[in-house]
């Protein structure tokens, strides 16, 4: 799914990255918890998360995330964004609450990262 088809179902303001809008992610991952981030995710997953600190954008740089949707109306501070600017990285924020956005995400096509056997 492209990015900004996710912008658009998410009502979602772009806060970094409209040059970066017609990229492709092929999942997506909901956390609060970086940790798990760090065990579950690879590139092409955009990440969908309530914390809004720097080591989010530290920890989707190591897994290659190009793609942050922050919940419920958080807003990320300059610091973040000048962060994720160096990283080439697209950051927008929804309204909808975590599991919200993770089912409307869901139930247009977009796959969550399965569980690890």
């Amino acid at each position: 799914m492209v990015i900004r088809r996710i912008a658009e179902l998410l009502d979602a303001q772009v806060v970094l990255g409209a040059d970066k809008l017609d990229l492709d992610v092929g999942a997506a991952f909901s956390s609060d918890m970086m940790s798990d981030v760090l065990a579950y995710v690879t590139g092409g997953t955009v990440l969908l998360t309530g914390m809004v600190n720097e080591h989010v954008i530290r920890t989707a740089e190591m897994v290659d995330l190009e793609c942050i949707v922050f919940v419920r109306g958080k807003v990320p501070t300059k610091e973040i964004i000048d962060l994720a600017e160096e990283n080439g990285m697209v950051l927008m924020t929804t309204a909808h609450t975590l599991y919200v956005t993770s089912g409307i995400l869901y139930s247009n096509g977009l796959e969550g990262i399965g569980r690890r056997e």
